[in-house]
């Protein structure tokens, strides 16, 4: 679980299907797309996508607050 990130997305634009404002998102390790200022999401399609890196913040949940969210996804 220590690799798991959580993102909070702040900006949805042009995606509003996609992404909900406010809402914590699983995600996935992607240099290529860090490169490029963009980031991998696993999106409410369930499915990972590329989007702005500018559109989330760090989440920085605790271990427990992690496996509750894990557990409950």
């Amino acid at each position: 679980m220590n690799n798991i990130k959580f993102v909070i997305c702040i900006e949805n634009t042009d995606y509003p299907v996609s992404l909900e404002r406010r809402k914590i998102y699983e995600a996935l390790s992607d240099s290529d797309a860090a490169k490029t200022d963009q980031i991998r999401i696993i999106d409410e399609s369930g499915e990972d996508y590329l989007y702005p890196a500018s559109w989330f913040v760090d989440a920085k949940l605790s271990k427990e607050t992690q496996a509750a969210v894990m557990k409950a996804a």
